[in-house]
């Protein structure tokens, strides 16, 4: 158990890292970034920095030997890397966590192994193999997607028509696949919760989600979702976390229907993705519960008691991308407007810079 005044590891320096870094410092606790980028956004409000390669075993070890504790803020960390640090402090989440998650047919075959609900889902590996599940079991409309190193909707095609198989295999650029039936969802839900190093559990409300091209747009709690399927959300976010050992804060993205959708699935929530890490649909939490989803993640790294995730009223987060950081100062003219930019110094299409949130009641 860490103590005030100890320090946490963080690998990755992007603007999760930066609130993880932010809520360690209200709970007394340094942060140490270790990033590759030079102007990554959370250098500037962490206690010290290291600007390395992430495969750098010299720069690794430095870097664990001046920390307590060591978390991550992203799934793309290399599993190598995590495994190395794992010898030297304790990491939380470790590696399993990372691993399964950075592999998309690894997380449904976990969600299946637990009972929860997917959507079909097969392995490509060649054009043939696809176009023969196209134009067999699967049908259309489907999606295919890199299995590795996809977010945002990058790495990922949709497949209308038989037609469009090629032009779809070739966004795997050679990687493994995986084909997915098309799920038509009537709304997209997440639960972020926090698993302790005692094994406590808490959940946040079920959160509901609105993406604008493929990028999370508003988030809102309470979702409009029946106390049934609500429970079965956070029943099967709690076994994913047992099942790997999770230490911290985790999302869990799911669809939700209603009836018969494809060839197996009948119930109300279908797993879409695991994050081992906080989450941009969490944000909400920063000023809208007890306790954020930050704190909550800091809390358990350094192995301290979990605090209270209950909401504090209806709350919307709406997301800052691109240009939309440009209207700060209109943001702030709204008194009941809780703003959170990021520190990015270049404003890109697509890039989040920022986001809002506002208690609605």
């Amino acid at each position: 158990m860490l103590k005030p005044g100890d320090r946490i590891g963080i690998l990755g320096g992007g603007q999760l890292g930066r609130m993880l870094a932010l809520a360690a410092a209200r709970l007394g606790l340094d942060c140490h970034i270790f990033a590759p980028e030079a102007d990554s956004p959370a250098f500037t409000v962490s206690a010290a920095a290291t600007v390395a390669d992430y495969r750098d075993e010299k720069a690794l070890a430095a870097f664990a030997e001046n920390v307590d504790a060591i978390t991550y803020e992203f799934e793309n960390v290399p599993v190598e890397t995590v495994r190395f640090l794992e010898g030297l402090k304790p990491v939380r989440p470790g590696s399993k966590a990372l691993e399964v998650a950075q592999d998309r047919l690894e997380e449904k075959r976990l969600a299946r192994r637990l009972g929860a609900r997917t959507a079909d889902f097969e392995e490509i590996n060649d054009l043939d193999r696809l176009k023969d599940l196209i134009a067999g079991p699967f049908g259309v409309p489907a999606v295919l997607k890199t299995t590795r190193f996809g977010y945002d909707g990058k790495g990922q095609a949709k497949i209308a028509h038989a037609g469009e198989a090629e032009a779809a295999f070739a966004v795997l650029r050679g990687q493994t696949g995986i084909l997915e039936s098309f799920v038509r969802f009537d709304r997209e839900v997440s639960v972020i919760a926090t698993r302790g190093a005692d094994g406590a559990f808490a959940a946040f409300d079920v959160t509901e989600n609105e993406h604008r091209n493929h990028i999370l747009h508003r988030s809102v709690v309470p979702a409009k979702i029946d106390k049934i399927a609500a429970g079965e959300a956070v029943a099967i976010a709690r076994r994913i976390a047992e099942a790997l050992d999770y230490v911290g804060t985790f999302a869990v993205e799911f669809f939700l229907i209603d009836g018969e959708v494809g060839r197996q699935m009948n119930g109300q929530v279908i797993v879409n993705e695991i994050a081992p890490r906080v989450h941009n649909s969490g944000h909400w939490t920063m000023d809208g519960a007890f306790t954020c989803q930050f704190e909550q993640h800091i809390r358990a790294v350094a192995g301290w008691p979990l605090g209270d995730p209950a909401r504090l009223g209806a709350v919307e987060m709406i997301n800052l991308i691109g240009e939309d950081a440009v209207g700060w100062r209109d943001i702030l003219a709204d008194g009941r407007a809780h703003l959170h930019l990021y520190g990015k110094a270049e404003i890109r299409a697509g890039r989040k810079m920022g986001h809002v949130n506002r208690i609605l009641g």
